[in-house]
């Protein structure tokens, strides 16, 4: 007894099914096998575009750019991007034990004052370097700059 390869009828000596009328005698089609090489996951992305999403999550999104893409531009974002957020870690710190001390000084007030102002300095170097990126400009901040080229390997 013979069944249907797609159905399971019983077909018995049929070429094509009774039920669904699929064609029993005909081999299955190969398997489609591409040469090309696997498309990038950024490929349709703008370099422009890839660059200022580097800055958005942080260090986050500058460590999965600058493991995924090749391009030179966009790994130098996402490098500045990792190195901007690890001098922001180091500022807060170096900030908040000179903050520590005004407060054991009695000056504890200006310590309240001035820490908004770091944080709104370190949301425009955020804003500046995501519309650097933005603009196509390989913009180098201070000091950081330098480690990102190094980092990129350029």
């Amino acid at each position: 007894m013979a069944f249907c390869k797609a159905c399971g009828q019983d077909i018995g000596n049929a070429t094509f099914c009774s039920k669904c009328g699929a064609n029993q005698g005909a081999a299955a089609p190969p398997p489609v096998v591409s040469l090309a090489p696997a498309a990038s996951p950024t490929e349709g992305l703008e370099e422009n575009v890839a660059g200022l999403l580097c800055y958005i999550l942080g260090w986050l999104t500058g460590l999965i750019f600058l493991l995924i893409d090749k391009r030179p531009f966009v790994k130098f974002h996402a490098a500045q991007s990792i190195a901007l957020s690890i001098a922001v870690v180091v500022v807060y710190f170096a900030v908040g034990i000179v903050f520590g001390m005004m407060h054991f000084m009695h000056l504890g007030f200006l310590a309240l004052a001035a820490y908004p102002i770091v944080g709104l300095g370190v949301f425009i170097v955020w804003i500046f370097s995501m519309y650097k990126a933005y603009q196509h400009e390989k913009f180098m901040l201070p000091i950081i700059g330098n480690i990102a080229q190094g980092l990129a390997g350029k």
